[in-house]
């Protein structure tokens, strides 16, 4: 989608800065556990500058004039709770995806608080902000010689009879081997690996047939992924949600260009919530093709996590990480 502009004053001047309705903040990084303060500067500032990290040469300035709703993605969201209220008292509707694993004896996210403290975190934050502002995320789904699907199963157990009275939504997805992603796996166990097709079902069947014996079942959503699991209950993903962004924002007609089939050309999907209720908006095109959210701006750096997940898409190196955050950095534009 082309996000209509506004002028701001930037540090060099007056710029042509985009103006987009929804902000991710962010899939390239951990905002809420490492940049709060940089991000609270850039919105009481009014803009943020993003940086292409394809092509470091091609710069846009980002304003919150227009912003409605933003999207916080997190392993541990701890650092963002002081901030909530302003940022809800200057307009801004939120949510929250909260990426909660067990991998704690693989040591695959060395960086993360202990277990207990992250189902802790979650469960607060839920308290404050309410169930359908915070998305629980199981992901990704790893396997290994010593890490079996029904060990995945009984952890995801564990975890969902703590967290599905504190959300309304779970969304997963599997392993993507991408090549660096492969290298960093193999160095610490050779057996981990994606699942297999069948071991994906498995997995699928098992989540569902969890989820239905919870006292409050979730609603259930894949993340970008090909597999159609609709039969088991399993929704396309959608992480930038549009049925949620217009529950938060009903009278917003932005929201509703995005949300509601206003404009709607080649990169339109329709997608039916329970029995009656059709939903027809506008893909991101900048995603996956198997991704259905809605269209948002993402305002993260690459590198710039210290969780240093061993399956982590976004860091080049733990080296390359340290030198970009060896400066002083919440009076940077530019994350």
């Amino acid at each position: 989608m082309k996000w209509p502009e506004t002028v701001i004053l930037a540090s060099e001047g007056k710029k042509i800065a985009l103006a987009p309705f929804v902000i991710s903040a962010s899939r390239a990084t951990d905002i809420p556990a490492f940049h709060m303060p940089w991000f609270m500067n850039r919105l009481r500032a009014g803009y943020c500058q993003w940086q292409n990290p394809f092509n470091s040469r091609q710069q846009s300035y980002i304003s919150f004039e227009k912003c409605a709703v933003i999207v916080f993605w997190s392993k541990n969201p701890q650092e963002l709770v002081p901030y909530l209220c302003e940022i809800s008292d200057r307009g801004y509707q939120f949510y929250i995806q909260f990426t909660l694993n067990d991998y704690e004896h693989e040591g695959l996210e060395p960086n993360i608080p202990p277990l207990a403290q992250r189902i802790a975190t979650f469960q607060d934050i839920s308290s404050r902000i309410g169930p359908e502002r915070i998305i629980w995320r199981f992901d990704p789904i790893i396997i290994g010689e010593a890490l079996t699907a029904e060990i995945i199963l009984a952890r995801f157990h564990m975890l969902a009879e703590q967290l599905a009275p504190f959300t309304e939504k779970l969304v997963f997805s599997f392993l993507d081997m991408y090549r660096k992603i492969k290298s960093r796996l193999k160095r610490q166990d050779s057996g981990f690996r994606a699942p297999t097709r069948d071991e994906m079902i498995r997995l699928a069947s098992g989540i569902a047939s969890i989820n239905r014996e919870l006292k409050t079942p979730l609603r259930l959503s894949s993340c970008a992924e090909t597999l159609d699991m609709q039969h088991l209950g399993v929704e396309s993903g959608r992480c930038i949600d549009p049925e949620l962004l217009l529950r938060l924002c009903p009278e917003n007609s932005d929201i509703q260009q995005i949300c509601s089939g206003v404009h709607l050309r080649k990169q339109e999907r329709s997608f039916t919530f329970g029995k009656q209720t059709e939903i027809k908006f506008m893909k991101d095109r900048g995603q996956r093709v198997a991704c259905g959210c809605a269209p948002s701006k993402d305002i993260g750096s690459y590198s710039t996590c210290c969780h240093f997940c061993a399956y982590c898409y976004a860091n080049a190196s733990e080296v390359v990480v340290n030198k970009r955050l060896n400066t002083k950095e919440t009076d940077r534009e530019c994350l």
